[in-house]
C-alpha cells in the first residue's frame, strides 16, 4: 500500500487517505487469502459470487480457506447476468449468515459493488479477490447502482484488502481485459477536464494526484498490445492502474480524477437500457467509446474562437422547460432525478454562466493548453481502438447519430461537473459542436 501513497504536505494542503489496509497484485496471490482472513482475528468467512466468478476464482478461494481449516459460508448468485440494483443488494443481505465476521467477494464490478453494500451493512471487514481487470471500483468507495431507473453512485465502502491474481485476471473474458484498458482510456478525458473545471469553476485540483493517475495511464497504454496475448505484465499494468484511479479518487474524495464526459456517455446509455431495454456492452468499453468520441469533439471546439455575444445570446434563448420534455422522452423517469437536481445545482443560471464565461474568454488560451497537454489526437486514440479491436462507433450499442447527439446533450444534466458539454453549452456552440 505504501508505493501507491501521495507524499505530505501536499501543495493541495489536503490530507490523501485511503480505507484500505492492503493491496496485493501478482502471481499466484489468491493463495495468501487464508493469511489475510487470520490477519484481522476472523474465523468464518462469508464468500459472495456469481455463478461465473465462482467458476473463475471462487473454488479456489474456498479450496485455500479449506486447507488452512477456515470454516465459511458461501452465496452464489443463480444469475449469469447479474444486475447492481435493489433485487441483488436484498439478496445478499436475506442470505447474508451473521456468524460470519468478514466478507470475501470474488468478482469484478457488480459483485464488488454489492459486496462493499454488504460490508457497510453488515459492519464486517471486506476483501475483494478480483476475477477481471475490468472498472476501476476496486479501490472505491462508492457502488455504482441501478435504482428506481436511476443509474447512480452510492456511498458504501472500500475494500479493507484487494487480492489481484495476475493468473486469475489473465484468464477473464478478452472482452473484459478491453474494458479495463477502456476504463484508463478515459482517463486522458477526466484529468483534461478536472484541470479545466479547476480553471472554470475553482473546484478543487491536486496535481500529484493527477500526475499519479497520468503514470498509471502511461503504463496501461505502454504494454495495451500486450493485452491480445494475455500478457502478465499488460494485466497486472491495467488491473494496478484501475486500483490507482480508485485510490484517486479517495484520495481527492471526489471522482474527478477518473471520470469526465466520456462516462457520463457509458451513464446515459446505462440509463436508457433500464429504461428502455436498449443495448448496452460492458462499463469500459463503453466509456473508451464516449472517450473516442470526445476527443474528436475537443480537437473541433480547439478550431473555435469564444464569442461573448454569441454566447449570452444562445444563452438567453436556451429554452430549459422544452429541454426538460426533451430529455424526459429521451430518457424516461430517469431523467428526473437529473431534473430535480438542476434545482439546487444552477448551472443554467444566466447569472451563473455570465460569471463562467468570463473565467473561459480570460482563461481560453490556458484551456487549449491543458487539451494538448492531456490528450491524445484522435488519429492516436483510433490507431490504438483499431489495433486492440476494441468498439469506437455508437451503433454497435444501437445508438444512432440522433441518438447520440442527445446522448451528449444529456451528459451535461447527469451530475454537477464541470465537462465537455457544459463548457460547450457556455460557449454557445452545444449544437453545432455536436
Amino acid at each position: 500500500m505504501d508505493k501507491y501513497k501521495i507524499g505530505e504536505p501536499c501543495e493541495c494542503k489536503r490530507e490523501h487517505r485511503a480505507d484500505i489496509d492492503e493491496i496485493i497484485i501478482g502471481k499466484g496471490v489468491v493463495r495468501q487469502v487464508g493469511e489475510v482472513v487470520k490477519s484481522y482475528n476472523c474465523s468464518k468467512p462469508f464468500v459472495l459470487a456469481d455463478v461465473n466468478t465462482f467458476e473463475a476464482a471462487g473454488k479456489e478461494v474456498c479450496a485455500v480457506l479449506e486447507e488452512k481449516g477456515i470454516p465459511y459460508v458461501k452465496y452464489v448468485f443463480a444469475d449469469e447476468a447479474l444486475k447492481p440494483d435493489e433485487k441483488a443488494v436484498g439478496s445478499s443481505v436475506l442470505h447474508f449468515d451473521y456468524s460470519c465476521d468478514i466478507i470475501i467477494a470474488v468478482g469484478s464490478g457488480v459483485i464488488n459493488d454489492i459486496g462493499k453494500i454488504l460490508s457497510r451493512i453488515s459492519g464486517r471487514k471486506y476483501i475483494i479477490a478480483a476475477t477481471a481487470p475490468s472498472v476501476d471500483g476496486y479501490a472505491s468507495g462508492t457502488s455504482s447502482m441501478d435504482r428506481d431507473g436511476f443509474k447512480l453512485s452510492l456511498d458504501s465502502r472500500c475494500a479493507d484488502v484487494i487480492i489481484g491474481d495476475v493468473d486469475i485476471l489473465k484468464n477473464a473474458p478478452l472482452h473484459m481485459l478491453k474494458s479495463g484498458l477502456g476504463d484508463m482510456i478515459a482517463k486522458y478525458i477526466s484529468i483534461a477536464e478536472w484541470r479545466i473545471g479547476h480553471l472554470v469553476t475553482g473546484e478543487y485540483y491536486c496535481e500529484q494526484i493527477a500526475q499519479l493517475v497520468r503514470d498509471a495511464l502511461k503504463k496501461c497504454t505502454d504494454n495495451a498490445l500486450g493485452l491480445l496475448k494475455r500478457d502478465d505484465a499488460a494485466v497486472e499494468a491495467v488491473f494496478e492502474g484501475l486500483v490507482i484511479s480508485g485510490l484517486a479518487m479517495a484520495y481527492a474524495g471526489i471522482s474527478r480524477p477518473a471520470s469526465g464526459v466520456e462516462h457520463y456517455f457509458s451513464h446515459v446509455w446505462d440509463m436508457r437500457s433500464l429504461e428502455l431495454s436498449t443495448p448496452v456492452d460492458l462499463h469500459g468499453i463503453q466509456c473508451a467509446m464516449g472517450s473516442h468520441r470526445a476527443v474528436k469533439l475537443y480537437e473541433s471546439l480547439k478550431q473555435i474562437t469564444p464569442d461573448r455575444e454569441k454566447a449570452l445570446k444562445y444563452v438567453k434563448n436556451f429554452d430549459y422547460d422544452a429541454w426538460k420534455t426533451q430529455l424526459e422522452s429521451f430518457l424516461g423517469k430517469g431523467a428526473r432525478a437529473m431534473i430535480e437536481q438542476e434545482k439546487t445545482e444552477q448551472k443554467y443560471s444566466k447569472a451563473a454562466h455570465g460569471k463562467r464565461l468570463e473565467k473561459i474568454i480570460d482563461n481560453w488560451d490556458e484551456i487549449l493548453k491543458i487539451l494538448d497537454e492531456e490528450l491524445p489526437s484522435f488519429e492516436q486514440l483510433d490507431e490504438l481502438m483499431t489495433a486492440l479491436d476494441m468498439p469506437k462507433e455508437f451503433m454497435s450499442i444501437g445508438v444512432d447519430e440522433e441518438a447520440a447527439k442527445l446522448t451528449f446533450l444529456a451528459t451535461k444534466d447527469i451530475r454537477d461537473k464541470y465537462i465537455l458539454s457544459r463548457l460547450a453549452w457556455d460557449l454557445g456552440v452545444i449544437e453545432e459542436l455536436n
